[in-house]
């Protein structure tokens, strides 16, 4: 990996990658997988609210999407497992993908027959099926695309796979609502199931991926012993069960399912514990994090060989699930934790954002204004930002693309500083989201582009998870603090402390401008203006790293070919 010197294709290439045939496929893909999503998680709470539910049972549905936190677990299985019949003729990935969404129809099928004050619990249990199906599905398209295309076509790639994505957002959040008042819930996800055939056609029509290999397992010298193997790998499993449900539900920052789990074996105690403890003020974020850390350290246990037993489970699972990581230790050596930092860091000054919807009541903008801008110009920025990434890595280069992405998204944080003194203007709110959205657009392809590149042949799929976890885990935790910022600096701007002088900045707003402060965060109107820009900086700030590694990874990756140094091992075999 290295910062290009020239151009890796002249403009109109890189603009004709769009209209490649496994870009055009991509938009089939990405729709077929922001379907199901949504119609699990958002969708299905509006259908449950209508018939008449509370909302901490619709609270609960969420953790079916829980499947797409842990899908790192079993994308090594999906490396090494063939479908009987379907691989000899569509190949690894594409195989894999027709038997998922063939199942997510089947499970939105089920779903559209049920009846919420009926069958709750069935409901339930075919919502958690088409979440896990469809999490297996992310595994395989992600896979595919990786293995179709070379790594300067993954940005366009990777952009016609979101603008997919979004088509599909959009189209499940709407049309089962407009649906449901003229046909009924039940015919409207019998509908959105019909839907789902675009992602079949796309994979019919997809060519086939490089071809897969599969590594084998070496088990010469490890006798069956099939009870002994049963008992083993029973309790290997329940350990691994336990450890995906821990690591799961901090990665979620939700203990709902922990909590529930504990309770149904007679432990309900340990799981309120639990989430008091995630829930606790300021500290609960490190409660959150060592959860995550113990639900990953059991599932390591459960894959580790027992000292002086060799046997067929602790090889399996050793091998299968430890293979990828330390194949991608092995190529990149002393930069390879570098590269994981950077994947951490790369967009964690977007992932503190979360608290702008607040952020825009309390400028004073109207919720008709908000959703106006956010929900159209929003929408139509950040599909061009995606473009605008897609080409660069075609036509720039993969890294000098990301170095690009490592600024913009800092930088489009600072305009946010800026709404916040220019009052509830909606052309100031317009250029500030067009600007975010374009800025976070641009630094998502790259990123994605990136980690594509960083795969090996044979563990696509598992270390892709691999990376797109490492990507979301320290940014939702660094965000469960962002309200303590922006209200603690604006106490400190109201005892005349360092960011004092700030509130300078808002004696001439209108009165609607932070109006509620008093109420809502015990600040005076410019205190709570003072602590936002505070806020805004300091979100600009952790992007800094991000860019500091991106340059440390870059110097240090440029000797190195794509994909980074073979092993030793696999150089000999």
């Amino acid at each position: 990996m290295t910062i290009e010197a020239a151009p890796k294709r002249s403009t109109w290439d890189a603009i004709k990658v769009f209209g490649e045939r496994r870009a055009l496929i991509m938009l089939a893909l990405g729709f077929a997988s922001g379907l199901p999503n949504l119609l699990i998680f958002d969708t299905l709470s509006l259908w449950l609210r209508d018939a008449g539910l509370s909302l901490e049972v619709i609270a609960f549905f969420s953790l079916a999407t829980l499947a797409y936190s842990l899908k790192l677990l079993w994308a090594p299985l999906i490396d090494r497992t063939t479908v009987p019949g379907l691989t000899k003729w569509l190949g690894h990935r594409r195989s894999w993908m027709l038997v998922c969404q063939v199942l997510i129809i089947l499970g939105l099928w089920l779903i559209s027959g049920g009846d919420p004050k009926a069958n709750l619990g069935l409901m339930a249990a075919f919502a958690v099926f088409v979440g896990f199906t469809s999490a297996t599905q992310d595994i395989v398209i992600d896979a595919w695309r990786i293995e179709a295309a070379e790594v300067d076509e993954q940005g366009a790639m990777a952009a016609a796979y979101q603008w997919g994505y979004r088509i599909a957002i959009i189209i499940a959040g709407v049309l089962p609502l407009i649906l449901s008042d003229a046909i009924g819930w039940s015919l409207s996800y019998a509908v959105m199931a019909g839907l789902m055939v675009i992602g079949i056609l796309g994979v019919l029509w997809a060519p086939r991926e490089a071809k897969h290999v599969i590594r084998d397992i070496d088990f010469e010298g490890y006798a069956p012993a099939p009870a002994r193997d049963g008992i083993e790998w029973a309790l290997r499993l329940a350990v691994v069960l336990i450890g995906a449900l821990i690591f799961g539900s901090g990665l979620a920052g939700n203990a709902t399912l922990l909590q529930s789990t504990t309770a149904a074996f007679g432990l309900p105690e340990v799981g309120n514990t639990v989430k008091a403890a995630w829930e606790m003020k300021p500290w609960g974020v490190f409660a959150q994090l060592a959860g995550i850390l113990i639900g990953a350290a059991l599932i390591v246990v459960s894959a580790l060989p027992i000292p002086k037993l060799q046997s067929r489970p602790g090889r399996y699972l050793s091998v299968s699930l430890g293979e990828p990581f330390t194949n991608f230790f092995q190529r990149y050596g002393k930069v390879a934790g570098l590269i994981l930092a950077l994947i951490c860091f790369y967009r964690l000054s977007d992932f503190v954002l979360n608290i702008m919807n607040p952020f825009y009541l309390d400028v004073g903008f109207s919720k008709l204004e908000i959703v106006e801008v956010r929900k159209v110009l929003g929408v139509v920025m950040s599909v061009l930002g995606v473009g605008i990434g897609g080409f660069c890595v075609a036509r720039f280069g993969l890294m000098r693309s990301l170095v690009i992405g490592a600024f913009a998204g800092p930088l489009s944080n600072l305009v946010f500083a800026w709404l916040t003194i220019q009052g509830p203007q909606v052309w100031a709110l317009s250029v500030a989201i067009g600007v975010d959205n374009i800025a976070s657009g641009f630094a998502g392809t790259c990123l994605i582009a990136y980690m594509s590149s960083l795969t090996a042949q044979g563990f696509t799929a598992s270390q892709y998870a691999m990376f797109s976890s490492f990507y979301a885990l320290l940014g939702k935790l660094v965000a469960s603090q962002s309200g303590k910022v922006v209200e603690g600096s604006a106490k400190i701007a109201d005892q005349g402390g360092v960011f004092a002088s700030l509130k300078n900045l808002f004696t001439g707003l209108p009165p609607e401008t932070f109006a509620s402060a008093m109420e809502k965060s015990g600040v005076t109107p410019a205190a709570l203006g003072s602590g936002y820009v505070v806020f805004f900086v300091y979100s600009a700030l952790l992007g800094v790293l991000g860019i500091i590694l991106v340059f440390i990874v870059a110097a240090r990756t440029a000797d190195m070919p794509a994909g980074g140094a073979e092993p030793v091992a696999e150089a000999e075999a």
